[in-house]
C-alpha cells in the first residue's frame, strides 16, 4: 500500500546460472505456514507500489543461513502435494515447496529455478492439461486426478448458476496464474463480482475465506471442501501433474519422486484414499 514501509517474505532458489531468485510468498505475514517456509524477507519501502520481475532485491535471512533443498518444487498448490512432500522427507530428502500457481510454476521450471512444477493447465483449444505447455527443455511425469468444484456454507443450497449471477454475494478468487485461476475466469464470462481481487494462493484459505463467513462462495478441490465441511458442487475433473526440466531428472530426489509415483505404491494408496485417483482413471 502507498506510504507505507512493507516487509515481503520471500523464498529463495538457485538458478542453473548460480545466481539466487527470490519468490514472494503472498500476503500472510501473520501465518505460520508462510513464515516456515519463508527463507528471509525484502523491505518495500514507503513509496514503492511494485517490484518487476529481474529487479535487484536486499534480502534479510530469517535464520543462520540458507540450506539448500534436494527438491525444490515450484508451481500449484495441492494437498496431496503435501502427502508427497512428506513421504520424500521420510526418505531423507528435503523440500522446498513454493506456491506461484500453475503457469509461474512452468516458467520457473523453464528457466531452470526449480526441480519440479506441479501443474493442472487447461489448453481450452486442445481440451487437454498440461502436456500442451511443454517445451523440449520439459517433460511430464504423470501425478493425479482431482475434482474441482464450487464451494458453499453447508446451508447455501442454490446451483452453481444462480450463485455466479447472484450480484449480492461476495466471491474468493485465486491467484492469477493458477490453474484454478483459469477455471474461475471460464465460469465468470465478463463477470466481476465482489470479492474477485481477493486472491489467496491455496485451496484451504479459499476453504477458509468461505467457511468464516469472509466471502459466499470460491472454487476449491473436493478433498479440501470435504476436510472444512463445506458444500461442494462439481465442476470438472482435472489432471494435477509434475513438469520437469529434463536437465534434472537424473537428480536422487526426482527420481525418488518418480520412483513414489508409480502404480501400486504405498504413496499411490495414500493418494488414492485421500481422493486423488490415479491417472489411469481418467
Amino acid at each position: 500500500e502507498r506510504g507505507r514501509l512493507e516487509y515481503l517474505l520471500v523464498g529463495l532458489v538457485r538458478g542453473e546460472d548460480g545466481a539466487l531468485r527470490a519468490y514472494p510468498m503472498g500476503k500472510g505475514s501473520g501465518s505460520v505456514t508462510t513464515w516456515s517456509r519463508a527463507d528471509g524477507f525484502v523491505r518495500l519501502e514507503r513509496n514503492l507500489e511494485i517490484v518487476e520481475a529481474g529487479s535487484d532485491v536486499e534480502v534479510t535471512l530469517l535464520g543462520p543461513g540458507l540450506a539448500p533443498a534436494d527438491l525444490v518444487v515450484i508451481g500449484s498448490h495441492c494437498t496431496g502435494l503435501d502427502l508427497i512432500a512428506r513421504a520424500l522427507h521420510a526418505e531423507g530428502f528435503t523440500v522446498k515447496l513454493l506456491a506461484v500457481g500453475s503457469l509461474g510454476g512452468i516458467e520457473a521450471a523453464r528457466r531452470g529455478e526449480c526441480d519440479v512444477a506441479p501443474a493442472h493447465l487447461l489448453d481450452p483449444q486442445t481440451d487437454r492439461y498440461n502436456t500442451p505447455f511443454l517445451d523440449p527443455t520439459l517433460t511430464l511425469v504423470r501425478g493425479y486426478l482431482r475434482m474441482q468444484g464450487v464451494v458453499t456454507r453447508d446451508d447455501e443450497r442454490r446451483a452453481t448458476e444462480a450463485l455466479v449471477a447472484d450480484p449480492r454475494l461476495r466471491m474468493v478468487n485465486r491467484n492469477r496464474g493458477s490453474g484454478t485461476r483459469v477455471l474461475i475466469d471460464g465460469l465468470l464470462g465478463s463477470r466481476r463480482p465482489d470479492g474477485y481481487a481477493y486472491e489467496p494462493r491455496s485451496h484451504h484459505a479459499v476453504a477458509a475465506a468461505v467457511a468464516q463467513g469472509r466471502a459466499d462462495w470460491g472454487v476449491t478441490i473436493e478433498t479440501v471442501a470435504r476436510e472444512s465441511g463445506l458444500r461442494f458442487r462439481p465442476l470438472r475433473s482435472e489432471h494435477y501433474d509434475f513438469v520437469v526440466p529434463v536437465s534434472r531428472l537424473e537428480r536422487p530426489a526426482v527420481r525418488a519422486l518418480i520412483r513414489l509415483l508409480e502404480p501400486g505404491s504405498a504413496l499411490r494408496a495414500e493418494l488414492e484414499a485421500a481422493g486423488f485417483a490415479s491417472p489411469e482413471a481418467g
